[in-house]
């Protein structure tokens, strides 16, 4: 046999092995008889179009029918999406047991910062929640209150020197990262970033680099989500090494400074070094529990960090959005916002704060038309017969939980690209499933942060809204484009409008 015969050969049953093996995979599905989006090859359901992740689940969504999920592929590896709001809240809530797992990748050998809450699984994660769990209480709240109010005054000084007299067009969504970029250092780390006053801090050019400049690829991602294990021994890192390196650095010289001089401040660092001495959080006096590492303590307050900032800054930015679009809503937000501090002598106090109900309803409709987050996942950890019916969840079968898709059905949010914080009075909330609102999550794993969360965005938003009023500019994208690049839901080219004083 010829060299030419041998080769075509060979080409021939490299051929034919790969067409049988995705043939075979791609049968998943249909074997089970379920709903199902045909795959293509050889992405599976995913789109050879550049585009943000949301679409590739609003795509499989919208093959929604009576049936309780739509099964799909990415790549070769089948998944679950589902679309009944029961079987969700069983998955997250009910059946928790079998669903704790998240299925995401970390790498502690050489990312040792990927090792942290919301990465990890199985008993590592259900110690760490619970440890840290009471560091987010409404009483170590309200500890932190006044240094989020603080850093709030710093951001309403920096922008009245930035606006003019005649109103400014200014890019916000940098502005209320470097907001939340300071709140974060002082409240994670009790350091000063000076973020709101150089722009290029480190803090908030180390923070710009997590989200923004990745050392991983689409096929290293891919790798990454097919192959976790061999991703590891191919030491695969998350995140940048000098972007590791800083925060360490950060954490050990902070924990060194705070020990050597006995400092003790209401911040979540404190917490951290309760932790790492083998004391536990919410019983100071004699309480021991199993010690934190210093890698163990500088993941969490990475992830409390990186969480942090981006999603509350978001938040706020299409907060700040929608209200430049609807100025009636603005109005009647500025209002509660002057009546309430009327009755608390113009103090912002943490009870001022919580009276502000129409500021909460405005962040949960941001929240609901602009979750940061487009969906969740859970791994079974074992076979899984859905509730009334005959169809099984394989053990390790990944479910993607639609958030974005489920936040924007018109059977659960009647014309839902209309913002409208009137759909989250007390009477609608209690009207709608528990399950038609995932913006922090829900069930034992949901946004441990989320008290945090919401306490910074209110403080920023009264701040901004007490002294300045948002329009819309020439620059301002309508209708908003997100960015493909970045997995958190983010506005491509930044947010641009226009801001005056009062």
């Amino acid at each position: 046999m010829d060299w030419l015969s041998i080769i075509l050969w060979s080409f021939i049953s490299i051929v034919s092995v790969t067409f049988i093996y995705f043939k075979k995979k791609f049968s998943y599905w249909k074997d089970r008889g379920v709903n199902y989006v045909e795959p293509t090859f050889p992405l599976g359901n995913l789109s050879f179009r550049k585009a943000h992740f949301k679409d590739f689940i609003i795509n499989v969504y919208q093959h929604k029918n009576k049936s309780p999920f739509v099964g799909a592929y990415i790549l070769t590896k089948p998944i679950i999406i589902p679309t009944s709001l029961d079987l969700i809240q069983n998955i997250l809530v009910k059946d928790f047991s079998n669903f704790h797992e998240r299925g995401g990748y970390s790498n502690e050998v050489d990312d040792p910062l990927s090792a942290h809450m919301f990465s990890v699984d199985g008993e590592k994660w259900k110690s760490l929640r619970t440890k840290l769990s009471p560091t987010f209480t409404s009483g170590k709240m309200k500890f932190m209150f006044p240094t989020v109010v603080e850093v709030a005054n710093r951001f309403n000084a920096t922008l009245a020197d930035i606006v003019k007299p005649t109103g400014s067009e200014l890019e916000v969504r940098d502005l209320l990262a470097r907001f939340t970029t300071d709140v974060i250092g002082s409240c994670a780390f009790g350091i000063e970033c000076n973020s709101l006053k150089d722009p290029n801090s480190a803090f908030r050019y180390y923070g710009r680099k997590i989200f923004e400049d990745s050392p991983i690829g689409p096929a290293t991602a891919l790798l990454v989500l097919q192959f976790p294990d061999l991703a590891r021994k191919l030491h695969v890192s998350l995140l940048r090494k000098e972007v590791s390196d800083f925060f360490m650095n950060t954490v050990r010289e902070t924990i060194d400074y705070r020990e050597k001089n006995n400092v003790k401040r209401n911040d979540f660092m404190n917490f951290l070094v309760q932790l790492k001495n083998g004391k536990s959080v919410d019983d100071e006096s004699s309480k021991e529990i199993n010690k934190l590492t210093m890698e163990e303590i500088a993941a969490q307050a990475f992830l409390f960090f990186a969480a942090g900032f981006e999603t509350s800054s978001t938040t706020m930015t299409y907060s700040l959005y929608e209200l430049a679009l609807n100025p009636d809503i603005q109005e009647k937000a500025r209002q509660e916002i002057r009546n309430i501090l009327a009755k608390h002598e113009g103090e912002l106090s943490y009870e001022a704060v919580q009276e502000m109900t129409y500021i909460d309803q405005i962040i949960s409709e941001a929240l609901r038309k602009y979750p940061p987050v487009v969906f969740l996942t859970r791994r079974a950890a074992d076979k899984y017969q859905i509730p009334n019916t005959k169809t099984i969840i394989d053990k390790g079968l990944d479910t993607m939980i639609p958030v974005y898709c489920i936040h924007h059905d018109p059977e659960i949010y009647p014309n839902p690209e209309i913002f409208d914080p009137d759909r989250f009075t007390p009477e609608q909330i209690r009207n709608r499933h528990p399950m038609s609102f995932l913006g922090f999550g829900d069930g034992p794993r949901n946004c441990v942060g989320l008290r945090f969360g919401r306490m910074q965005t209110r403080i920023g938003l009264i701040t901004l809204l007490q002294n300045y009023r948002f329009k819309s500019s020439p620059k301002t994208a309508i209708p908003l484009i997100f960015d493909p690049d970045v997995g958190i839901l983010t506005p491509k080219g930044g947010m641009y409008l226009a801001v005056e004083k009062n």
